[in-house]
């Protein structure tokens, strides 16, 4: 049971040498790591070369992107990670636990957590989190993991420029509920803090209604920028 560890990312120079650094223990322990590059116009290329990962360079779209490294993985799951995440240190260990113990589930997720000084963070963590136990619907920061065979079975991330992560839920839920594993995620704060916590729930919540209401994925995308 091997995994790949899809990254996509995009100018991300100044994450890059700590999630380096955070991935060599998977690799170490027999994970394949692609990163997808859409285009980067800062060092984030040359960084993970230099550190001896495999880049892949293709247009800009963080489902596309993800699409690519999927097409080219050679492990029988995929676990889709954005770069400003980390995975739990035993986060291989306890995906090939949850497939091995249920053989029902063919996708998961981990719990979520917010880094930064806000007690707000807490607040907006446990909420995605009841989210995806009620609802199903995962969010990529939540770090979706699925079997490569179901997600090509549900046909891939929809290429567009935003609610990728919620599409695929939905199509993933046609096959099985997903598992959730108890350690945590951490991912960064950072649009919350540039753009105010408050304002950025705001934001996201009328990006999905809107979305639930019809609006093309393509047209909300200039607002979520």
């Amino acid at each position: 049971m091997k995994l790949s560890i899809i990254i996509p990312t995009l100018n991300e120079a100044h994450r890059i040498p700590q999630l380096l650094e955070e991935l060599k223990r998977f690799e170490q322990s027999n994970c394949e790591i692609i990163i997808v590059d859409g285009g980067s116009k800062d060092n984030s290329v040359a960084i993970a070369k230099h550190a001896g990962f495999r880049v892949e360079k293709t247009t800009r779209g963080r489902a596309h992107q993800m699409n690519i490294g999927a097409k080219l993985a050679t492990g029988s799951i995929l676990v889709f990670l954005h770069a400003d995440t980390q995975l739990p240190d035993t986060a291989d260990l306890q995906i090939k636990r949850l497939f091995t113990d249920n053989s029902y589930s063919c996708w998961g997720y981990f719990r979520i957590r917010i880094a930064g000084d806000s007690k707000m963070f807490y607040v907006v963590g446990f909420m995605m989190n009841l989210r995806s136990y009620l609802t199903s619907i995962v969010t990529g920061d939540q770090v979706i993991f699925v079997k490569k065979n179901d997600f090509l079975k549900a046909g891939c991330f929809p290429e567009q420029l935003l609610m990728e992560d919620i599409e695929l839920s939905k199509r993933l839920r046609m096959l099985s509920r997903p598992s959730c594993i108890n350690s945590y995620a951490i991912t960064s704060g950072r649009r919350w803090e540039l753009n105010g916590i408050w304002r950025t729930i705001f934001l996201m919540w009328r990006l999905r209604w809107d979305y639930w209401r019809g609006i093309p994925a393509n047209k909300l995308a200039g607002k979520y920028q």
